[in-house]
């Protein structure tokens, strides 16, 4: 390398760049965060950042399991319902067949990795796209959901109720995010699955001719998936107190949105756990700040999309400037 193209990459043009592309959603989220505090108070109010931590864990930990996914180059549009048939099971467990409360929280989370272990077979081992297998996914659980349930709520286990509770001052489902978090983080960074997940979504095939068993990595990849997706639903029960069948509809959307606004890639490769909490928030944020000044939930609907539409074209845009 010349001293020219040196000086070149380390000039404070190219630093500013990376630093705003490594950063821009924080960057965002802290201008969003100082912009709803200025329109309305209330935003940094005790009681609203509680309730924008509570609400956040559920995107938040979906969108980890969804970080996995991602990296390794694939998608998951049955997080959603597996979430929701995941709780069910575990209420369900409970409620009618009178199994232990504990019992009943691991069926879920049972649940929800046999979902996603389903999906990566379908995608490795049955050559289906991603997109389709966890497609028809999406409707076989939700189905599923319907059938279990008949339709209607089931009370869940005081296991299960229990996370949607507080410890102490602070919400349980924020302690299990930041557990969760910490899980995934350290899967990602410091494991050989870890760093297998970023082989097979920056070049699968050169992957699989270096010795990576990319095909099992699938599987253990989508499995995690639908753990994480799992335990988000349960969390979401907890706070109900009540396992509901239309639970987590369209949340497979949020998971992937902020796993992109994140600094993910769609097509594989790039992705980090700090970055999808930073994203996790930023949609958080949005809506609360949107329900703070009283804008219809028709029209945060809107805005929900124009977000998801302008994060995919930031990541279209950050590839077509890497290549």
């Amino acid at each position: 390398m010349s001293i020219a193209t040196l000086s070149r990459n380390t000039s404070p043009g190219v630093t500013a760049r990376k630093l705003l592309a490594e950063n821009g959603a924080l960057l965002g989220l802290l201008a969003l965060a100082l912009t709803l505090f200025l329109i309305t108070p209330d935003f940094l109010s005790g009681p609203n950042l509680l309730n924008i931590g509570i609400r956040v864990s559920t995107v938040a930990v979906l969108a980890f399991g969804m970080t996995f996914v991602i990296v390794a180059g694939g998608i998951d549009l049955s997080v959603g319902s597996v979430a929701a048939l995941s709780a069910v099971v575990s209420a369900y467990l409970f409620a009618t067949a009178g199994s232990p409360g504990l019992v009943s929280l691991l069926a879920g989370l049972l649940t929800g990795g046999v979902a996603g272990a389903v999906n990566g077979v379908a995608a490795s081992y049955g050559r289906l796209p991603a997109f389709i297998a966890t497609l028809a996914m999406l409707s076989v659980a939700r189905g599923l959901t319907l059938v279990i349930s008949d339709g209607r709520p089931i009370k869940t286990a005081p296991d299960v109720s229990f996370l949607g509770g507080s410890f102490g001052p602070i919400p349980t489902p924020i302690l299990v995010m930041v557990v969760a978090g910490i899980v995934a983080w350290f899967i990602l960074n410091r494991t050989v699955l870890g760093r297998s997940m970023y082989a097979t979504g920056g070049n699968a095939e050169a992957a699989r001719l270096s010795g990576l068993p990319v095909r099992r990595i699938t599987v253990v990849v989508f499995a995690l998936s639908g753990l994480f997706a799992a335990l988000a639903g349960l969390l979401l029960a907890g706070r109900l107190d009540s396992a509901q069948p239309q639970a987590a509809v369209g949340y497979e959307l949020d998971a992937i949105a902020a796993v992109v606004i994140g600094g993910a890639s769609l097509a594989g490769g790039a992705g980090r756990i700090s970055g999808t909490l930073v994203g996790a928030l930023v949609l958080v944020v949005i809506r609360n700040g949107l329900n703070l000044l009283n804008v219809s939930s028709f029209w945060q609907q809107v805005v929900i999309g124009l977000v998801i539409a302008l994060a995919v074209g930031i990541d279209v845009m950050r590839r077509k400037t890497r290549s």
